[in-house]
């Protein structure tokens, strides 16, 4: 009995990766005014385009219970196991949506097997779980040995990234006004982090500059302490510096290359302009 991966549109996986590891994904969506549009099929450098000068930025939200079992549903029916490997129960409903479409699919085959892991947070950090569970699945892993890989994964990795300010996570709700306006007036930029399944801080400087510097000597820490399995920079709205900071500042410490990858909407409609590191470790990071 093989098993097949799913996960949802927040990882950020790159399209060759999808294809590659035969990846399901089931989007999220983005709302702007009356109308809800798949994440999967927005124009994302025409949205990002957009962002600065929108008066209200777009909302988001979680895929249906229904969109899930969709996705389950054929995988089930044709006798593999599922293992849905999803963004942070604590920054989205989407866990929650996927459990009600499990029961769904269930509902209709009795004999299906389908587990669900919090991957603790979104973005490539996300995706790095979800490729370990897909290149297990790839090997003929069992679901409970995809599972292993998952959650293992979540122990040796981090996403660390630097907004250019603090203005769409006020907007969004993400931050109160208070804290923005201190950041404006201190000149703060905060070097922001996944933990405990939420977005916390890591860091603070006062220069953008220095914010990728101290990612950067970050990484580094962890990687002398625990060996590097992958990295990826992560660009919102930013391409040529984070292409620049790959190739000067992070491929120095890797040794290889570093791949750029956007990062979804449903991530960066709340970040704004914005550079990210997301890395994983051969050894638990904690």
């Amino acid at each position: 009995m093989a098993t097949t991966v799913i996960t949802d549109s927040a990882s950020s996986l790159p399209r060759d990766d999808i294809e590659r590891l035969r990846i399901g994904v089931v989007p999220l969506y983005v709302i702007e005014g009356d109308r809800s549009i798949l994440e999967t099929g927005i124009d994302l450098p025409a949205l990002y385009a957009r962002l600065p000068d929108m008066q209200a930025l777009p909302t988001t939200s979680q895929p249906s219970p229904t969109d899930f079992a969709d996705a389950f549903d054929p995988i089930v029916e044709r006798g593999d196991d599922v293992l849905a490997v999803l963004i942070s129960d604590k920054m989205s409903s989407t866990l929650h949506s996927a459990e009600m479409g499990a029961e769904l699919t269930r509902e209709r085959y009795s004999s299906a097997r389908i587990t669900l892991v919090d991957s603790e947070s979104n973005s490539m950090q996300e995706g790095f779980a979800v490729l370990a569970a897909a290149e297990c699945a790839e090997k003929g892993g069992s679901l409970a040995q995809c599972e292993a890989e998952a959650r293992a994964t979540v122990s040796r990795s981090r996403f660390l990234f630097a907004p250019r300010s603090l203005e769409y996570l006020a907007r969004g709700g993400r931050i109160s006004g208070a804290a923005k306006l201190l950041g404006s007036i201190l000149r703060i930029v905060p070097i922001l982090t996944a933990s405990d399944g939420t977005t916390g801080v890591a860091g603070a400087v006062r220069t953008h500059e220095k914010a990728l510097a101290r990612m950067a000597a970050l990484m580094h820490a962890d990687v002398q302490r625990c060996g590097l399995k992958r990295a990826v920079v992560q660009s919102i709205m930013n391409d040529e510096e984070a292409t620049r900071f790959a190739r000067e500042v992070i491929e120095p410490i890797t040794g290889s290359h570093v791949p750029v990858i956007a990062t979804s909407a449903v991530v960066g409609i709340h970040v704004g302009p914005a550079i990210g590191l997301a890395y994983e470790t051969v050894d638990a990071l904690h």
